[in-house]
């Protein structure tokens, strides 16, 4: 049978890609970029990379960069916490995970947005769980009931404790690194169980314009030893920290992006890498960096194009909302994104979940992107021809009597042709005014919530396993001379 081409957005042309590809190397090779990690420096130098020391500046030639992308992995297999496949990261295949490090969260029931607790995030792992178009968990948001400086381990014990799934994390302190190793240990066994199949994904985020932190480069570097995927995380905003135009601004994260691939591959050949960022429109107006963006999605949707170009698989942060409530706004934004996403066939998209500027989660909008994720994974299937003829003999058997619905055709293929959201989106017939306030999305988000949470985790971890995560939490704490964290049973 005729299947037609699956449909898929492309902001650039070939000739666009390889001219910002061009002045991206152009920019290594001439302006550099500053490395500020001291173990990254001496890697750099060990492998004869043009270095000037009063600038702090390493200057990439085209050849070193060809040479470092073609050892970078097509593809990312991950595994989920039982060690079975889950998800492949490549070609145009499409994974959806909310978004990471929120610092607060929309309470329904209060009607506020507080700092979340460990009982938040325990219902979030397990509700992520749940959801089946959230192929990802990631370390969605910050405990504020236990140390800033334990943060990074604590999200990943409680996700691997309470979730199954494939984890996006990452370290805000260089030290945090060691115990987070540890842990995914704990679940793989050894280390080159752990390298044969990954578990989590670790964001590193350059600093823009050009700069690789301590802490940043330290991340790509621990990760590389261990197998681990590093996911970049280049963040030029148009005209504050990168040039104003979209054009310039892709050049900048084509630069970035691939420093990175220089780094870890100079670290280790081999080590698989994803092509990331959360670029964003500086909006002029308000001082802002708004994710709604449509020139934000522009951004993500041609960089993607670049990354696909050259063979490496991909990463955005898209779906996210700049309001700070469940409304219209929240709606539109995250909608468009979640589909231009699919449509441009980016391999890792966060931000489910997510809204005000990367800063808030709302377990309700979860829900309710969720459905999005189903209906953009629908559109990028594309149109299929089912029988030989597509209409025809349906069409002589019901001119007569109408009876579409119960010829075999119809039951044969409805279930196929139709993504059946659940009753979080309305499509009922019936509707009065009287109870119209009562019945918004936010109110049906929020009671599937508590439907999907009211059994429970479906998957358990062991009690060793647990134990032995709970040991390294513990040793990690007493670093902090602290030991008071809240008790959780599995």
């Amino acid at each position: 049978m005729f299947k037609a081409s699956e449909p898929r957005l492309k902001l650039l042309d070939q000739k666009f890609i390889i001219k910002i590809v061009e002045e991206a190397k152009k920019v290594l090779e001439n302006i550099g970029v500053y490395v500020e990690n001291k173990e990254a420096v001496d890697l750099l130098l060990e492998n004869d990379v043009k270095y000037d020391k009063n600038k702090g500046r390493f200057y990439f030639d085209s050849d070193l960069i060809s040479r470092c992308l073609q050892s970078v992995p097509k593809e990312i297999k991950l595994y989920d916490r039982n060690g079975d496949e889950f998800q492949i990261i490549g070609g145009d295949n499409v994974c959806f995970d909310p978004g990471s490090a929120a610092l607060d969260i929309l309470d329904y029931e209060k009607n506020v947005i507080r700092k979340p607790v460990t009982k938040d995030y325990k219902k979030y792992a397990v509700l992520v769980d749940k959801l089946d178009n959230i192929k990802a968990q990631s370390t969605a948001f910050i405990c504020s009931d236990v140390p800033k400086e334990i943060s990074d381990s604590y999200r990943l014990f409680l996700s691997l404790a309470f979730g199954k799934k494939p984890i996006i994390t990452g370290t805000f302190f260089k030290e945090s690194f060691e115990s987070m190793k540890e842990m995914l240990l704990v679940i793989r066994g050894s280390k080159k169980a752990l390298a044969k199949k990954p578990l989590a994904i670790f964001d590193a985020c350059p600093s823009p314009p050009l700069k690789w932190s301590d802490l940043t480069c330290q991340s790509l570097l621990d990760a590389a030893k261990f197998g681990i995927p590093s996911e970049f995380v280049s963040m030029p905003l148009t005209g504050a920290t990168s040039p104003a135009t979209i054009s310039g601004a892709l050049v900048q994260h084509t630069a970035e992006n691939l420093s990175g691939v220089v780094i870890t591959q100079l670290a280790k050949e081999g080590t698989p890498i994803i092509y990331g960022g959360s670029p964003a429109l500086f909006d002029m107006k308000y001082g802002t960096t708004p994710m709604g963006a449509i020139e934000t999605m522009m951004i993500d949707s041609a960089y993607s194009q670049i990354g696909k170009y050259l063979g490496i698989p991909t990463h955005a942060y898209m779906g996210l909302s700049d309001s700070k409530y469940l409304d219209y706004q929240a709606g539109f934004e995250s909608g468009i994104g979640l589909v231009l996403a699919a449509l441009s066939g980016i391999n890792m998209v966060s931000g489910a979940g997510m809204m005000n500027f990367e800063s808030l989660h709302s377990m309700e909008k979860l829900v309710i992107d969720n459905e999005i994720c189903g209906i953009a994974y629908r559109l990028v299937k594309g149109i299929e021809q089912r029988e030989e003829t597509m209409a025809f003999y349906t069409l002589r058997d019901c001119i007569e009597t109408g009876e579409f619905i119960t010829h075999p055709s119809t039951l044969k293929w409805f279930r196929d042709e139709t993504y059946f959201v659940s009753d979080v989106i309305d499509r009922s017939a019936q509707f009065h005014m009287d109870v119209a306030s009562k019945n918004d999305s936010f109110i049906r988000a929020n009671k599937k919530v508590h439907e999907l949470l009211d059994g429970g985790p479906e998957n358990f971890i062991e009690k060793d396993k647990f134990s032995e995560l709970e040991k390294i939490l513990k040793k990690a704490g007493e670093k902090l001379n602290f030991s008071d964290f809240p008790e959780l049973e599995i």
